[in-house]
């Protein structure tokens, strides 16, 4: 059992938590922005409520973070009252959110610095993923640190890769999440044209998903999207804010997303009819309006 806190307890990090307090077995402390959120945790889970993330963090084995953006993270990491200021020497700190690679470096060295480390953690597999405890975690950070939290780590995840050093878990889930964007719109592409081809779609995704053209993308979100239902998993808004990280990242590396950014003003399209809390795989309602 590891003393553990863990800040933000949105839709992912409320239920990771929980797995970390239960499956894991381990002493959790809470914080969240709005206190009714971990009043509600400690409420269902048990465990400690902090009034901050540095009153969370304090003598704490290891402290977990799943917040919104790079500020928020800073904010909970180096901001007034942040988890930094009472990090023990020898801590690990495992960040979770999909932030960018630079804050990810930027906060490894400080940790160092300071006598603890830093792990960017970003995580894949959505809200049923968290609440399941069966995330795909992708790890920037020390090998040293990677093995001591990993055994951690695993009570909310299925896959655990150390990718490389600080910053590298940001760019996995980069891929991640360009692989995503062109599987979504082409399989919104396909039922369209098979909509408007007078196809039956489910007869037609049966077949096609056993063979090469199959994803977990058809095989999970075909049904809803036939039946117009956007309501199932990973936010609009918040894809945009990972394909804008994925193309700041391309414009200072070089690479070339001609369908990343493509796909990117289509989801800016899906936002300007309504659909910002709509779930990605909502790129079919844009091309049936």
């Amino acid at each position: 059992m590891a003393s553990v806190a863990f800040l933000g307890l949105g839709v992912m990090g409320y239920p990771m938590a929980g797995h970390l307090k239960n499956k894991g077995g381990h002493d959790v402390t809470v914080y969240n922005r709005t206190r009714a959120k971990a009043e509600q945790w400690v409420g269902q889970q048990g465990g400690n409520l902090a009034a901050t993330p540095a009153e969370a963090a304090d003598g704490k084995d290891f402290v977990f973070s799943c917040v919104g953006n790079d500020d928020d993270l800073r904010s909970v990491t180096i901001g007034a009252g942040g988890a930094f200021q009472s990090m023990r020497k020898g801590a690990i700190f495992v960040d979770n959110t999909t932030a960018s690679a630079e804050v990810a470096r930027e906060l490894a060295e400080k940790a160092q610095a300071s006598g603890f480390s830093f792990l960017d953690a970003p995580v894949s597999g959505g809200q049923t993923g968290a609440e399941n405890g069966v995330l795909t975690v992708m790890v920037g950070g020390e090998r040293q640190a990677f093995d001591k939290a990993k055994p951690v780590i695993d009570g909310y995840a299925r896959m655990v890769g150390l990718m490389g050093p600080a910053g590298a878990g940001q760019l996995t889930k980069m891929i991640n999440q360009i692989c995503i964007a062109g599987l979504v719109q082409g399989l919104a592409e396909g039922i369209h044209f098979g909509k408007k081809a007078g196809l039956d779609v489910e007869k037609v995704i049966e077949v096609i998903s056993k063979g090469a053209a199959g994803s977990w993308q058809m095989e999970n979100r075909h049904k809803t999207m036939n039946a117009g239902k956007y309501d199932f998993g990973f936010a609009v808004d918040w894809m945009r804010k990972d394909l804008g990280i994925c193309l700041t990242e391309a414009d200072r590396n070089g690479a070339k997303l001609p369908v990343t950014a493509l796909v990117d003003q289509f989801y800016k399209d899906v936002q300007a009819m309504g659909g910002r809390r709509w779930d990605t795989s909502s790129l079919l309602a844009r091309l049936e309006k």
